[in-house]
């Protein structure tokens, strides 16, 4: 199991971002959370197959259509088994 911590900033809020995330996390069988945040980026956490959590990664790094993504931080995290789904969770 592989832990994927992202924060996406760029054009990345009002642009379906969240639910277009939430629909390719659970499609590939992942696991965690996306949340806006108020300085207008994107935090995402979420957890599966180290190939699942690749494909995730790439497709942050664009997004849905309108996006646009300007930069996409990663930070180390050690899986935990947390989560049962993948959803939106409260802006922070």
């Amino acid at each position: 199991m592989a832990r994927l911590h992202l924060r996406i900033r760029g054009r990345v809020q009002g642009v379906f971002f969240r639910a277009s995330a939430v629909e390719q996390a659970r499609d590939l069988g992942l696991t965690g959370w996306i949340r806006n945040r108020h300085d207008g980026s994107i935090e995402l956490v979420a957890e599966g197959s180290s190939d699942a959590i690749a494909v995730l990664r790439s497709w942050c790094a664009h997004g849905p259509p309108g996006a646009n993504v300007r930069g996409v931080d990663e930070l180390k995290a050690i899986p935990t088994g947390e989560f049962v789904e993948f959803r939106v969770r409260s802006d922070a």
